[in-house]
Protein backbone atom coordinates (compact mmCIF):
# COMPACT_ATOMS: atom_id res chain seq x y z
CA UNK A 1 0.00 0.00 0.00
CA UNK A 2 1.51 3.53 -1.03
CA UNK A 3 2.13 5.95 1.66
CA UNK A 4 0.33 6.01 5.53
CA UNK A 5 -3.61 6.08 5.61
CA UNK A 6 -4.93 8.92 7.71
CA UNK A 7 -8.42 7.98 9.27
CA UNK A 8 -10.10 10.94 10.62
CA UNK A 9 -11.42 14.48 10.15
CA UNK A 10 -11.16 16.77 12.85
CA UNK A 11 -13.80 18.68 14.16
CA UNK A 12 -11.28 20.88 16.56
CA UNK A 13 -12.99 23.75 14.84
CA UNK A 14 -16.44 22.42 16.64
CA UNK A 15 -15.39 22.04 19.78
CA UNK A 16 -16.28 25.09 21.35
CA UNK A 17 -19.61 25.27 20.23
CA UNK A 18 -19.93 21.95 21.29
CA UNK A 19 -19.78 22.83 25.19
CA UNK A 20 -22.51 25.20 24.70
CA UNK A 21 -24.72 22.23 24.59
CA UNK A 22 -27.25 22.18 27.50
CA UNK A 23 -27.15 18.80 29.06
CA UNK A 24 -29.33 17.72 31.78
CA UNK A 25 -27.40 16.38 34.30
CA UNK A 26 -28.51 13.05 36.37
CA UNK A 27 -26.20 11.89 39.35
CA UNK A 28 -23.03 12.09 38.47
CA UNK A 29 -20.65 14.55 36.13
CA UNK A 30 -20.86 12.31 33.39
CA UNK A 31 -24.58 10.96 33.35
CA UNK A 32 -26.39 12.74 30.65
CA UNK A 33 -30.43 12.15 30.43
CA UNK A 34 -31.45 14.50 27.63
CA UNK A 35 -29.36 17.85 25.45
CA UNK A 36 -32.05 20.76 25.14
CA UNK A 37 -32.02 22.24 21.45
CA UNK A 38 -30.09 24.88 21.15
CA UNK A 39 -30.79 27.92 18.54
CA UNK A 40 -26.79 27.37 17.84
CA UNK A 41 -27.48 23.32 16.53
CA UNK A 42 -29.05 25.53 13.37
CA UNK A 43 -25.70 27.56 12.46
CA UNK A 44 -25.52 27.13 8.41
CA UNK A 45 -22.38 25.03 9.17
CA UNK A 46 -24.27 22.32 10.51
CA UNK A 47 -26.72 22.16 7.72
CA UNK A 48 -25.40 19.16 6.18
CA UNK A 49 -25.86 17.50 9.33
CA UNK A 50 -29.33 18.10 9.50
CA UNK A 51 -29.73 17.05 5.75
CA UNK A 52 -28.02 14.17 6.68
CA UNK A 53 -30.61 13.19 9.39
CA UNK A 54 -33.92 14.04 7.66
CA UNK A 55 -32.79 12.34 4.53
CA UNK A 56 -32.02 9.33 7.14
CA UNK A 57 -35.77 9.81 9.21
CA UNK A 58 -37.18 9.76 5.34
CA UNK A 59 -35.31 6.48 4.54
CA UNK A 60 -36.60 4.88 7.54
CA UNK A 61 -39.91 5.94 8.39
CA UNK A 62 -41.16 5.71 4.87
CA UNK A 63 -39.49 2.65 3.36
CA UNK A 64 -40.49 -0.96 3.82
CA UNK A 65 -38.08 -3.16 6.02
CA UNK A 66 -36.53 -5.20 3.18
CA UNK A 67 -35.95 -1.73 1.15
CA UNK A 68 -34.39 -0.34 3.94
CA UNK A 69 -31.62 -3.44 4.20
CA UNK A 70 -31.52 -3.43 0.04
CA UNK A 71 -30.16 0.26 0.60
CA UNK A 72 -27.87 -0.22 3.92
CA UNK A 73 -25.91 -3.34 1.58
CA UNK A 74 -25.36 -0.83 -1.23
CA UNK A 75 -24.27 1.69 0.88
CA UNK A 76 -21.92 -0.91 2.74
CA UNK A 77 -20.56 -1.37 -0.59
CA UNK A 78 -20.30 2.26 -1.45
CA UNK A 79 -18.27 3.03 1.57
CA UNK A 80 -15.71 -0.41 1.14
CA UNK A 81 -14.96 1.79 -2.34
CA UNK A 82 -14.52 5.34 -0.66
CA UNK A 83 -12.87 4.72 2.57
CA UNK A 84 -9.56 2.48 1.98
CA UNK A 85 -8.20 3.44 5.25
CA UNK A 86 -11.47 1.16 7.12
CA UNK A 87 -11.24 -1.46 4.20
CA UNK A 88 -7.33 -2.02 5.08
CA UNK A 89 -8.33 -1.82 8.97
CA UNK A 90 -11.02 -5.07 8.34
CA UNK A 91 -8.32 -6.95 6.48
CA UNK A 92 -6.03 -6.43 8.87
CA UNK A 93 -8.18 -7.03 11.63
CA UNK A 94 -9.52 -10.37 10.23
CA UNK A 95 -5.89 -11.68 9.20
CA UNK A 96 -4.90 -10.97 12.95
CA UNK A 97 -8.76 -12.01 14.40
CA UNK A 98 -8.66 -15.43 12.46
CA UNK A 99 -5.29 -16.68 10.93
CA UNK A 100 -6.13 -20.27 10.31
CA UNK A 101 -8.92 -18.69 7.83
CA UNK A 102 -8.40 -19.17 4.18
CA UNK A 103 -7.90 -15.46 2.76
CA UNK A 104 -10.68 -15.99 -0.04
CA UNK A 105 -12.95 -16.62 3.08
CA UNK A 106 -11.46 -13.58 4.95
CA UNK A 107 -12.35 -11.40 1.61
CA UNK A 108 -15.56 -12.66 1.69
CA UNK A 109 -16.18 -11.83 5.03
CA UNK A 110 -15.18 -8.42 4.71
CA UNK A 111 -17.44 -7.93 2.01
CA UNK A 112 -20.02 -9.05 4.07
CA UNK A 113 -19.20 -7.33 7.01
CA UNK A 114 -18.62 -3.57 5.10
CA UNK A 115 -22.59 -4.62 3.72
CA UNK A 116 -23.89 -4.62 7.42
CA UNK A 117 -22.36 -1.67 8.30
CA UNK A 118 -23.98 0.21 5.75
CA UNK A 119 -27.32 -1.57 7.07
CA UNK A 120 -26.18 -0.98 10.73
CA UNK A 121 -26.41 2.80 9.83
CA UNK A 122 -29.80 2.68 8.59
CA UNK A 123 -30.31 0.96 11.73
CA UNK A 124 -28.88 3.34 13.74
CA UNK A 125 -32.32 5.38 12.18
CA UNK A 126 -34.61 2.61 12.70
CA UNK A 127 -33.16 3.00 16.49
CA UNK A 128 -33.99 6.19 16.63
CA UNK A 129 -37.08 7.08 14.61
CA UNK A 130 -39.43 3.58 14.49
CA UNK A 131 -42.18 3.48 16.85
CA UNK A 132 -42.04 0.90 19.41
CA UNK A 133 -44.91 -0.87 17.70
CA UNK A 134 -43.26 -0.89 14.41
CA UNK A 135 -39.71 -2.16 16.33
CA UNK A 136 -41.28 -4.75 18.03
CA UNK A 137 -42.91 -6.75 15.02
CA UNK A 138 -39.42 -7.08 13.69
CA UNK A 139 -37.78 -8.19 17.44
CA UNK A 140 -38.09 -11.64 18.53
CA UNK A 141 -36.48 -13.57 21.65
CA UNK A 142 -36.70 -17.13 23.16
CA UNK A 143 -39.76 -16.95 25.76
CA UNK A 144 -37.86 -18.63 28.54
CA UNK A 145 -35.02 -16.39 28.85
CA UNK A 146 -37.53 -13.26 28.42
CA UNK A 147 -38.98 -15.01 31.44
CA UNK A 148 -35.78 -15.64 33.21
CA UNK A 149 -34.54 -11.97 32.28
CA UNK A 150 -37.41 -10.39 33.59
CA UNK A 151 -37.38 -12.59 37.01
CA UNK A 152 -34.19 -10.91 37.07
CA UNK A 153 -35.22 -7.71 36.51
CA UNK A 154 -37.33 -8.04 39.10
CA UNK A 155 -34.90 -8.72 41.72
CA UNK A 156 -34.03 -4.86 41.03
CA UNK A 157 -29.95 -5.73 41.31
CA UNK A 158 -27.27 -3.30 39.60
CA UNK A 159 -26.84 -5.33 36.50
CA UNK A 160 -23.86 -5.09 34.36
CA UNK A 161 -25.29 -5.71 30.75
CA UNK A 162 -22.48 -7.28 29.21
CA UNK A 163 -22.04 -6.84 25.26
CA UNK A 164 -20.46 -6.11 22.50
CA UNK A 165 -19.86 -3.58 19.25
CA UNK A 166 -22.22 -5.40 16.94
CA UNK A 167 -23.48 -3.25 14.20
CA UNK A 168 -27.36 -3.61 15.86
CA UNK A 169 -26.42 -2.20 19.15
CA UNK A 170 -28.50 0.38 19.03
CA UNK A 171 -31.03 -1.53 18.33
CA UNK A 172 -30.31 -4.09 21.23
CA UNK A 173 -30.24 -1.02 24.02
CA UNK A 174 -33.64 -0.15 22.95
CA UNK A 175 -35.77 -3.50 22.68
CA UNK A 176 -34.14 -4.75 26.07
CA UNK A 177 -35.61 -1.65 27.48
CA UNK A 178 -38.74 -2.48 25.94
CA UNK A 179 -38.94 -6.07 26.65
CA UNK A 180 -37.42 -6.43 29.87
CA UNK A 181 -36.18 -2.95 31.73
CA UNK A 182 -35.20 0.59 30.77
CA UNK A 183 -31.45 1.55 32.33
CA UNK A 184 -28.33 3.33 31.50
CA UNK A 185 -26.22 3.23 27.89
CA UNK A 186 -22.46 3.65 27.96
CA UNK A 187 -21.40 5.68 25.65
CA UNK A 188 -18.59 7.93 23.69
CA UNK A 189 -19.77 11.74 23.54
CA UNK A 190 -19.56 12.43 19.74
CA UNK A 191 -17.38 16.05 18.99
CA UNK A 192 -20.27 17.06 16.62
CA UNK A 193 -22.96 19.12 18.17
CA UNK A 194 -25.67 18.21 15.79
CA UNK A 195 -25.21 14.19 16.23
CA UNK A 196 -24.42 14.65 19.76
CA UNK A 197 -27.64 16.08 20.26
CA UNK A 198 -29.58 13.15 17.95
CA UNK A 199 -27.33 10.49 19.06
CA UNK A 200 -28.23 11.39 23.22
CA UNK A 201 -31.84 11.92 22.28
CA UNK A 202 -32.53 9.19 20.32
CA UNK A 203 -30.75 6.79 22.69
CA UNK A 204 -33.00 8.22 25.46
CA UNK A 205 -36.30 7.29 23.60
CA UNK A 206 -36.48 4.35 25.77
CA UNK A 207 -33.54 4.49 28.35
CA UNK A 208 -33.24 6.88 31.56
CA UNK A 209 -30.06 8.66 30.57
CA UNK A 210 -26.16 7.91 28.93
CA UNK A 211 -22.67 8.04 30.82
CA UNK A 212 -19.54 8.38 29.30
CA UNK A 213 -17.37 5.92 29.19
CA UNK A 214 -14.29 7.60 30.83
CA UNK A 215 -16.48 8.34 34.23
CA UNK A 216 -16.48 5.05 36.35
CA UNK A 217 -17.74 6.96 39.00
CA UNK A 218 -20.98 7.79 37.33
CA UNK A 219 -21.54 4.20 36.16
CA UNK A 220 -21.36 3.32 39.77
CA UNK A 221 -24.23 5.80 41.19
CA UNK A 222 -26.13 4.26 38.58
CA UNK A 223 -25.31 0.68 39.66
CA UNK A 224 -26.47 1.71 43.22
CA UNK A 225 -29.41 2.41 41.82
CA UNK A 226 -30.05 -0.88 41.01
CA UNK A 227 -30.24 -0.03 36.95
CA UNK A 228 -29.07 -1.75 34.08
CA UNK A 229 -26.05 -0.64 32.41
CA UNK A 230 -24.99 -1.17 29.15
CA UNK A 231 -21.64 -2.28 28.85
CA UNK A 232 -19.39 -3.05 26.28
CA UNK A 233 -15.81 -3.56 26.92
CA UNK A 234 -14.43 -4.66 23.58
CA UNK A 235 -12.49 -1.88 22.18
CA UNK A 236 -9.14 -1.11 22.89
CA UNK A 237 -9.10 2.39 24.88
CA UNK A 238 -5.01 2.31 25.22
CA UNK A 239 -2.19 0.70 27.54
CA UNK A 240 -3.03 2.98 30.63
CA UNK A 241 -6.62 1.55 31.08
CA UNK A 242 -5.91 -2.16 29.89
CA UNK A 243 -4.45 -4.78 30.58
CA UNK A 244 -2.97 -7.81 27.74
CA UNK A 245 -5.96 -10.61 27.11
CA UNK A 246 -6.21 -13.22 24.49
CA UNK A 247 -9.19 -12.08 21.74
CA UNK A 248 -9.39 -14.70 18.45
CA UNK A 249 -6.41 -15.07 17.24
CA UNK A 250 -4.29 -11.81 19.48
CA UNK A 251 -2.88 -13.75 22.44
CA UNK A 252 -2.12 -9.87 23.64
CA UNK A 253 -5.46 -7.90 23.26
CA UNK A 254 -5.12 -4.53 25.18
CA UNK A 255 -8.70 -5.00 27.34
CA UNK A 256 -10.37 -2.84 29.77
CA UNK A 257 -10.52 -4.55 33.17
CA UNK A 258 -14.01 -2.71 33.74
CA UNK A 259 -16.26 -5.48 33.42
CA UNK A 260 -14.43 -6.96 37.01
CA UNK A 261 -13.90 -3.67 38.37
CA UNK A 262 -17.73 -2.40 37.98
CA UNK A 263 -18.89 -5.96 39.18
CA UNK A 264 -17.07 -5.91 42.68
CA UNK A 265 -20.27 -3.17 43.22
CA UNK A 266 -22.25 -5.30 45.51
CA UNK A 267 -24.37 -7.53 44.42
CA UNK A 268 -24.26 -6.77 40.77
CA UNK A 269 -25.16 -9.52 38.56
CA UNK A 270 -23.23 -9.67 35.08
CA UNK A 271 -25.52 -10.51 32.37
CA UNK A 272 -24.61 -11.36 28.69
CA UNK A 273 -26.52 -10.22 26.14
CA UNK A 274 -26.69 -8.86 22.12
CA UNK A 275 -28.91 -8.55 19.76
CA UNK A 276 -28.04 -9.53 15.68
CA UNK A 277 -30.29 -9.38 12.83
CA UNK A 278 -32.03 -12.97 11.99
CA UNK A 279 -34.90 -14.03 9.80
CA UNK A 280 -35.78 -10.18 8.64
CA UNK A 281 -35.82 -9.07 12.75
CA UNK A 282 -33.49 -8.64 15.72
CA UNK A 283 -33.22 -11.67 18.07
CA UNK A 284 -32.43 -9.98 21.07
CA UNK A 285 -30.39 -12.84 23.19
CA UNK A 286 -29.84 -12.55 27.24
CA UNK A 287 -27.96 -15.15 29.05
CA UNK A 288 -28.36 -15.98 32.57
CA UNK A 289 -26.05 -13.94 34.92
CA UNK A 290 -22.68 -14.63 35.65
CA UNK A 291 -21.63 -17.21 38.30
CA UNK A 292 -18.62 -16.79 40.29
CA UNK A 293 -17.62 -13.38 38.95
CA UNK A 294 -15.70 -11.37 40.09
CA UNK A 295 -12.98 -13.16 41.69
CA UNK A 296 -10.04 -11.71 43.00
CA UNK A 297 -8.18 -12.39 39.43
CA UNK A 298 -8.48 -9.56 37.25
CA UNK A 299 -6.27 -10.91 34.47
CA UNK A 300 -8.42 -14.26 34.65
CA UNK A 301 -12.26 -12.53 34.70
CA UNK A 302 -10.58 -10.43 31.75
CA UNK A 303 -10.09 -13.74 29.78
CA UNK A 304 -13.78 -14.94 30.80
CA UNK A 305 -15.10 -11.99 29.35
CA UNK A 306 -13.48 -11.72 26.22
CA UNK A 307 -14.21 -15.31 25.71
CA UNK A 308 -17.85 -14.74 26.47
CA UNK A 309 -17.67 -11.40 23.94
CA UNK A 310 -16.02 -14.14 21.21
CA UNK A 311 -18.86 -16.59 21.50
CA UNK A 312 -21.13 -13.38 21.21
CA UNK A 313 -18.96 -12.42 17.77
CA UNK A 314 -19.49 -15.95 16.32
CA UNK A 315 -22.98 -16.10 16.27
CA UNK A 316 -22.95 -13.34 13.42
CA UNK A 317 -19.29 -12.44 12.73
CA UNK A 318 -20.07 -10.33 9.76
CA UNK A 319 -22.33 -8.09 12.17
CA UNK A 320 -19.42 -7.13 13.74
CA UNK A 321 -17.86 -3.80 13.83
CA UNK A 322 -14.41 -4.95 12.73
CA UNK A 323 -13.82 -1.38 11.81
CA UNK A 324 -12.49 -0.18 14.35
CA UNK A 325 -8.44 -1.06 15.61
CA UNK A 326 -9.55 -3.64 18.11
CA UNK A 327 -6.05 -4.62 18.40
CA UNK A 328 -3.60 -1.11 17.79
CA UNK A 329 -2.10 -1.30 21.29
CA UNK A 330 0.99 -3.92 21.74
CA UNK A 331 2.73 -4.48 24.28
CA UNK A 332 6.32 -3.01 24.51
CA UNK A 333 8.86 -4.13 21.91
CA UNK A 334 6.55 -5.13 19.81
CA UNK A 335 6.03 -4.03 15.92
CA UNK A 336 2.71 -2.21 14.91
CA UNK A 337 -0.55 -4.36 14.07
CA UNK A 338 -1.81 -1.75 11.82
CA UNK A 339 1.61 -0.54 10.17
CA UNK A 340 -0.27 1.03 7.23
CA UNK A 341 -2.08 3.44 9.40
CA UNK A 342 -0.43 6.94 9.95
Amino acid sequence: MAGKIKLHTSYEKRREQHRDISRERGWGKGMTSGIKFSCRLLYPGFWGAWLAIGLLWIIVTLLPYPAIMALGRGIGHLLARLIPGRRYIVRRNLELAFPEMPAKEREILARQIFANSGMGILETGIAWFWSDKRLLRHTFIDEQELERARAVAALNRPTLVLTCHFVTLEIMARVYALLIKPGIGVYRSSDHPVWEFMQVNGRLRCNSALVDRKDPRSMIKALLKALPIWYAPDQDYGRKVSIFAPFFGVKEAATVTGTHDLAKVKGTLVQPSWTVREKGGYRLYVKEPLTDFPTADALADTVRVNHIIEEMIMHAPEQYLWMHRRFKTAPEGQPPRYPDIA
